[in-house]
């Protein structure tokens, strides 16, 4: 009888094992390829999807109008990417007005000019994502959609390219400044989504003093802090840990340079 009742807990203890291998292992893989845990609620995800589908029926029907149906089809390929960042990370920088209207302005201002000035299309594209993308690093407006912006004027066949710089304005830029109206206009009416991300209402909380809060926080207190702002950033609670371990260790060595005599 001994046996059995060792051998049933040897099973267990097996059973619990590989349980808690398996969890490993899916958080490892989990991490390495970047699948985070999304703490938006229901409500966020279809808040987010209806306001894509305004913010591109809206500039679908002004890209229509300057360059017609097949060609506005390149233009609006780069707006879908922009609608996911306002409507889906309204606050995130890379969704920021300045970024938006920004990026895509002097990502077309430079993919016309390689289409008019590189003969080798395939050179012209490069040079334009290229160039776009230290552009707009340089001048803080960084947004991914732009590259698109720039590759199209180059690839996006005749009816773009005989725009020429008009592409630049309609309907880029036209594009830009309407989708980023429509995001505001439409994140308004959720407190917890405005946009731009300086109008969001702050959380607070008094649970614990800042001496304490500060001392006690950890990766699960910033997952429940993200899951009560109900809206997905460009950031994961690991790089809040690191960005508050980072200033926690540099005001430390601040501290500790100025008690030397």
């Amino acid at each position: 009888m001994s046996n059995i009742i060792r051998l049933s807990y040897i099973k267990q203890g097996l059973y619990t094992l590989i349980i808690e291998s398996l969890n490993n292992t899916s958080m490892n893989i989990k991490h390495i390829i970047g699948l985070e845990t999304n703490a938006t609620g229901h409500l966020e995800k279809w808040v987010s999807a209806f306001g894509g589908l305004f913010g591109i029926l809206g500039i679908t029907l002004i890209s229509q109008q300057f360059l017609g149906a097949e060609q506005a089809a390149w233009v609006v390929a780069s707006m879908g990417a922009t609608a996911v960042l306002v409507f889906a990370v309204p606050h995130g920088a890379l969704a920021q007005p300045w970024a938006v209207i920004a990026g895509h302005f002097v990502s077309a201002i430079i993919g016309v000019s390689c289409a008019r000035w590189i003969p080798v299309p395939e050179l012209a594209a490069a040079v334009a994502v290229a160039a776009a993308i230290g552009c707009m690093h340089y001048l803080r407006c960084i947004h991914p959609p732009g590259g698109a912006t720039a590759l199209t004027a180059v690839i996006g066949g005749t009816g773009i390219q005989a725009l020429g710089y008009q592409y630049v304005l309609t309907p880029v830029l036209l594009n830009a400044v309407t989708i980023v109206l429509i995001a505001t206009a439409f994140n308004y009416v959720f407190h917890w989504r405005r946009y731009p991300a300086a109008l969001a209402v702050p959380h607070t909380s008094a649970v614990q003093s800042p001496v304490e809060a500060e001392d006690n926080l950890d990766e699960e207190d910033l997952e429940i802090a993200l899951r009560v702002m109900d809206s997905t950033l460009d950031i994961t609670s690991q790089d809040l840990v690191d960005i508050f371990r980072l200033a926690r260790e540099n005001r430390l060595s601040e501290q500790l340079n100025a008690s030397k005599p």
